[in-house]
């Protein structure tokens, strides 16, 4: 743990949590205890629990966009599959018409209309 000489910048984010952690279920008078034991002010224990509990919202709020990221992508994937099979069936329907114009070819010549030059 910090000791007595660190000041609110030197203490580690790992340091801080474990001090809000360990003062949650003090009282007032067994956390200003701790604080003249540790060198802090109590407002300081206070601020770094609001960073937390920001922190955590901010997390919440990350997970909700990243929720609603995957949900567009996946409408997006779905619309893309979509136009893919779309496109195959053209070119499929594109492939037949040209062996089907290719065996009409062979089999009447190269002038399917029938006109000599």
């Amino acid at each position: 743990m910090p000791g007595y000489t660190q000041s609110d910048n030197e203490w580690s984010p790992d340091a801080k949590l474990a001090v809000v952690i360990e003062t949650a279920t003090m009282s007032e008078t067994e956390r200003g205890a701790y604080c003249r034991e540790k060198g802090l002010y109590p407002e300081q224990i206070q601020q770094w629990k609001a960073a937390c509990l920001q922190g955590a919202g901010r997390q919440e709020d990350q997970e909700k966009t990243a929720q609603k990221q995957r949900k567009e992508d996946r409408k997006t994937i779905k619309q893309l599959q979509a136009e893919v099979r779309r496109k195959d069936k053209v070119l499929a329907e594109t492939t037949s018409l040209l062996v089907l114009s290719k065996k009409l070819d062979a089999l009447y010549g190269e002038d399917p209309s029938g006109e000599d030059d």
